[in-house]
């Protein structure tokens, strides 16, 4: 059975606040370990109202100490914002506090603007040493040598799995080379997916964290008891996007009943070019739509990302797709 896992933005709702959203990302967290999902990722971006993650492992910590057996992880850490250094002692505290359930996603891009990589006093090609960094950061997880001066308290020895998270080519090819698990970003930008899931794939050597190619797809999914219902609650997300091409920065808002009156022709071709891959629908849908999407990428893993204006609507939305991917065998309820 193809595990099902959460990528989580914590988003602030035109409903919500920062703090409301991060409690719901813990109430949330604590459902989908009842479903059956395997973990729950956190993306770190900055200088976004709409999104209260860019502490991304504080965030981590207040949802892995709401839940028990679920992994938490980062979808992921843009390592150019940051020392390797750094990073692994964050994690390596994570580990220490929840072992076995920590994940290092790691991506390359800022995940902000030119004004919060200033802020972040990072130079701007510190990209360039994404491979570079990844390595170092690996060395700080393994157990410390005889006499080693200098120890990323207290990450030596936990051996958190790192990920490599791209929307490109790039990070396959280096997720191949360096051995590590691989998620694809196709919730956004599926032109790439096939592509590079054959690049990592045909390319993948084998390390001691990893003896195979495992790849994860990220998905949009949004489930409801109808068909027109799920439709109605994507509308939030397609808003969204539509801002982002505006280059607004308004809070996600609630679903509306015609999004044809709220994009124009190009946003519209835009948005969907990027939501190409999303499965919207009743729990059958849902269930067509995911065999589909297996049958043709032979995904290891999805990380569905469950955009839904009301947390109580978001929560029955992961319901459904538990449900329809097998993950979870139990009649339908109301969510909580």
């Amino acid at each position: 059975m193809t595990k099902l896992s959460i990528l989580e933005h914590v988003r602030v709702t035109t409903k919500t606040d920062a703090g409301q959203a991060l409690n719901n990302a813990r109430d949330l967290a604590a459902h989908a370990e009842r479903f059956g999902y395997h973990r729950i990722w956190v993306a770190e971006h900055h200088n976004m109202p709409t999104v209260a993650s860019a502490a991304t492992a504080v965030v981590i910590g207040h949802i892995a100490g709401g839940t028990n057996t679920i992994r938490v992880g980062s979808g992921g850490i843009m390592l150019p914002n940051h020392a390797p250094y750094v990073i692994a002692e964050q994690f390596g505290t994570l580990a220490r506090l929840y072992p076995g359930r920590i994940d290092l996603g790691l991506g390359r891009a800022p995940g902000t603007d030119q004004m919060a990589v200033r802020a972040l006093r990072r130079p701007p090609e510190a990209s360039d040493q994404f491979p570079q960094d990844i390595l170092e950061l690996q060395a700080y997880f393994a157990a410390a040598a005889p006499n080693q001066q200098l120890l990323a308290v207290p990450a030596a020895g936990t051996k958190v799995p790192l990920w490599i998270l791209s929307s490109s080519n790039f990070g396959a090819m280096l997720a191949a080379q360096l051995g590590f698990p691989y998620a694809f970003a196709s919730q956004f930008a599926p032109d790439y997916l096939m592509q590079a899931l054959h690049i990592y794939r045909s390319s993948f050597r084998s390390s001691q964290q990893q003896e195979r190619p495992y790849a994860v797809i990220g998905v949009n999914v949004i489930a409801a008891d109808t068909d027109a219902q799920a439709r109605r609650l994507a509308t939030s997300q397609q808003m969204s996007f539509v801002d982002m091409f505006r280059g607004t920065r308004e809070l996600t808002p609630p679903p509306i009943d015609d999004i044809e009156t709220y994009w124009s022709p190009s946003e519209k071709a835009q948005a969907n070019r990027m939501l190409a891959r999303s499965i919207i629908g009743s729990r059958d849908t849902v269930r067509t739509g995911i065999d589909a999407l297996l049958a043709e990428t032979r995904a290891d893993e999805l990380m569905i990302v469950s955009d839904v204006f009301e947390h109580s609507a978001r929560i029955r939305s992961l319901e459904l797709i538990a449900q329809a991917a097998g993950i979870m065998q139990t009649s339908p309820t109301m969510a909580s």
